[in-house]
């Protein structure tokens, strides 16, 4: 009998040979892999802290998003935020023995193997959750190699260290977690759809809890390939992917026969909403708070420098002292000193703004620039060949042209290459297809670019800003209208000449020196001499002065803004006490103490001018204004608070007196002799029906240049402003130029709008705080006739 092995014993031998050489071989790579010895594997710290660009978010005082700073669009949500169907739908469709394995699935690899490697047939992939989640994670090493061999080891290398990654995760993490991480890391879409969070609020305009079945179906289905069956750009695909979903939903028991008949019915519907720094509200303010955020500490100019940059360095210095938000960003480390990154870093930002409010201001902003004051401009300006320059050469509108051609990413295009500038302008002059901003959306055209730019020079610009008045709340913020065309910044960022807003200020040093608003004054020029120059200067009032030579009361001549009463009180009152009083009041813009200083030709922002005029609301006191309440990072931790910085700037009797001044601005109407007068913001009463204490005042600048309104309601505390792009770019006359014109109806809609909404607890039955036992005497004449001649009065 022979004694040797028979062919089937050699065979069973080579074959668990080969089994315990395969197995040894898979211990050996997979603890090799587990010890990062074939390259990079996470250790345990990464595991319980994978490391992501997370979005962060900015969220309304109301609870609404209003926005997002990200390199990826991702923001996180917790198990418990997710939709049930959310979940079944995603097992049965991605893992089905999720819950029966340890990450990895011997099953669904066997079938990959026999069905796919030896067979040819395509049956996807036997990843599991946490295979996937771990790709997602920690991304594949995406080394080239050269041979086929050198690929396929590359891959199976890859694949390895997947499933040892997946099999820690599955250590660390519970089911649900790893449900929820998955979820939160897989693309709908390029880098701006990250995460289901962000892909309900993208395709749906919902939250991952509110998914319909159908909704969750599309998203679950989107995983296999984003941009094949994207809902938007490819319907019919991801509707028939969305009911291979649901069928699954329906094999796997998670979902009955009856109600899957009625979802493959549904057709596919989207409400789409791409996060983008261009969309949705508050744009301007949006990238406003990243820069204002991102702001480094000022540092000062060169010696030479001239009297402006220093007083931006002091303006800046200031701010960096005295605003917590200033520079927060380099201000402030996190606990592994490193610097927060807005865009990575997932934090949630809680801002003052309210969504209702500054939903208003949008629309009221649009329904005075679009509807009358845009068409308006457009009418006048037609057919003039300087258009829309007025009052400078053709030589001078060519130079504020270049200067804007110097602006544009066509010229430092050409720039870089090494264009000569005579080329730069061949080439601005000839015609180029094109969009171009149109309030009722764009309009493609041909167009040289150098037209291009005076057509743009004609849109009016506009700036609003909305503030509680007890603590400094910025409630709307509105720089300019549409952010891809328009991206200067018209309340923090742009200072213009205030116009006749800066005149209650030396009223208020006239109440402090204890006059009073019945005060009567001759209404004659005032000239000033200038010694320096040995000349003389006579403030100018336009208009017809049909009163000149009568005795006026300060209360009439701030209601009707008349030049020649704030000439007299600046002769009677040390110019650079006003600037002391503005500076209190939060004023920090540089401000010259000249006799035309009565005519507002200072720079200053939109921003200071609410927060000083707010003084008169807040009994003196100036709060600072306020844009974020709290931040938060990634995991909920408080890691800032701010508050406004407060200061008394004038006493509350004072400010109270200032109040009635501008009250009286908005209610004041007379007549003297058969003559008609009124206060330059009556508009509110007659044309706008507003009831209740209102205040506020108007300012025009030279040529009508600006046109500003600065409102105040009890409750609330608003500014308008209005002008072009440069100062040569005006209404012809006051018709249309004026800030009553310009800038109150903006004003005047948003308020109309709030007073509307009941939610927001601001009414006209609202009244300013009075101070305990003090009366104002506002019940005097407005005009009266003098007893004797009264000439110029020279100082």
């Amino acid at each position: 009998m022979d004694n040797k092995p028979g062919k089937t014993t050699k065979y069973l031998i080579i074959l668990w040979t080969l089994y315990t050489l395969a197995v040894l071989l898979f211990t050996v790579l997979m603890v090799l892999i587990g010890h990062g010895k074939l390259g990079f594997m996470p250790d345990f710290a990464r595991l319980e802290n994978p490391q992501s660009n997370l979005a962060s978010e900015l969220i309304t005082e109301d609870g609404e998003l209003l926005g997002k700073y990200f390199i990826e669009n991702r923001s996180y949500v917790n198990y418990e935020e997710l939709a049930p169907h959310l979940v079944d739908a995603l097992v049965a469709t991605e893992d089905v023995r999720y819950y029966r394995h340890s990450g990895i699935d011997i099953r669904s690899l066997s079938r990959v193997l026999i069905k796919s490697v030896l067979l040819g047939k395509d049956e996807g992939g036997g990843s599991t959750i946490s295979q996937q989640l771990a790709k997602n994670l920690f991304p594949r090493d995406t080394t080239i190699n050269r041979t086929k061999i050198g690929r396929a080891g590359h891959l199976v290398l890859n694949k390895f260290k997947e499933w040892n990654t997946g099999v820690r995760i599955e250590r660390s993490y519970s089911k649900n977690e790893i449900l929820a991480m998955y979820l939160n890391t897989v693309p709908f879409g390029g880098e701006s759809i990250i995460g289901i969070k962000s892909a309900s609020r993208t395709f749906f305009n919902t939250t991952p809890d509110s998914l319909t079945i159908d909704q969750a179906a599309i998203l679950v289905g989107m995983l296999k390939a984003p941009t094949a069956y994207n809902p938007r750009i490819n319907p019919e695909r991801s509707f028939t992917r969305r009911n291979t979903v649901i069928n699954q939903m329906v094999k796997y028991g998670s979902l009955s026969q009856e109600v899957a008949d009625s979802v493959k019915q549904m057709p596919i519907s989207v409400d789409y909403n791409l996060a983008s720094h261009l969309t949705g509200h508050a744009k301007h303010f949006r990238i406003f708070l990243s820069k204002f955020m991102n702001r480094s500490k000022p540092t000062p100019p060169n010696k030479g420098a001239g009297v402006l940059a220093w007083e931006r360095y002091r303006r800046d210095s200031l701010r960096w002292a005295d605003d917590r938000l200033y520079g927060w960003i380099n201000k402030n480390y996190k606990p592994d000193g490193t610097q927060y990154d807005l865009y990575r870093d997932g934090l949630k930002i809680y801002t003052t703004v309210n969504f209702k409010m500054q939903q208003y201001a949008e629309e009221a902003v649009e329904a005075q620039m679009k509807d009358y004051l845009q068409p308006e401009f457009f009418s006048e300006k037609k057919g003039r060949s300087n258009a829309p320059f007025e009052d400078i050469s053709r030589e001078e509108s060519n130079l504020i042209l270049n200067r804007a051609v110097r602006l544009t990413d066509r010229y430092r295009s050409m720039a870089a290459r090494g264009v000569p500038w005579d080329s730069v302008l061949m080439a601005f002059n000839k015609p180029v297809d094109m969009k171009l901003f149109s309030w009722n959306g764009p309009i493609d055209t041909v167009l040289t670019p150098m037209d291009s730019i005076r057509y743009m020079k004609h849109i009016l610009r506009a700036g609003f800003m909305a503030m509680d008045p007890a603590n400094g709340a910025v409630k709307a913020f509105v720089g300019g209208h549409n952010y891809r065309y328009f991206q200067y910044e018209h309340v923090y960022q742009g200072r213009r000449q205030v116009g006749s807003t800066i005149k209650p200020f030396l009223y208020l040093l006239a109440m402090q020196e204890n006059y009073s608003p019945c005060q009567m004054i001759p209404l004659v020029p005032i000239t000033f001499k200038d010694v320096v120059n040995d000349s003389t200067y006579t403030p100018d009032a336009p208009g017809r002065n049909i009163f000149a030579g009568k005795m006026v009361s300060l209360k009439w001549g701030l209601a009707t803004s008349h030049n020649w009463v704030s000439a007299w009180l600046f002769k009677n009152f040390n110019p650079e006490n006003v600037i002391n009083l503005m500076r209190k009041m939060g004023v920090t813009s540089y401000i010259a103490p000249v006799p035309s200083m009565i005519y507002g030709p200072s720079d200053i922002s939109l921003e200071e001018m609410v927060g000083a005029f707010n003084t008169f609301s807040n009994r003196g006191i100036y709060v600072s204004p306020v844009y974020v309440t709290r931040i938060e990072d990634r995991y909920g931790n408080v890691i800032a608070s701010f508050h406004a910085v407060e200061s008394e700037a004038i006493g509350q009797e004072t400010a109270y007196l200032m109040l009635s001044l501008l009250k009286n601005v908005v209610d004041m109407t007379g007549r003297y002799r058969g003559e008609f007068y009124s206060g330059t913001s009556n508009r509110l009463r007659w044309k706008y029906k507003f009831k209740g204490e209102l205040a506020g005042k108007t300012g025009t600048t030279q040529n009508q240049s600006d046109g500003w309104f600065i409102g105040l309601a009890p409750k609330l505390t608003a500014a308008a402003w209005v002008g072009g792009e440069d100062r040569a770019i005006h209404f012809d006359g006051l018709r249309m130029g004026s800030g009553t014109n310009m800038a109150l109806p903006i004003y005047a809609e948003f308020l109309k709008r709030v007073y509307a909404d009941t939610t927001l607890g601001i009414t006209m039955k609202d009244e300013f705080e009075r101070p305990l036992d003090f009366y104002v005497d506002m019940d005097c004449p407005n005009i009266m006739e003098t007893t004797g001649s009264i000439e110029n009065d020279d100082f």
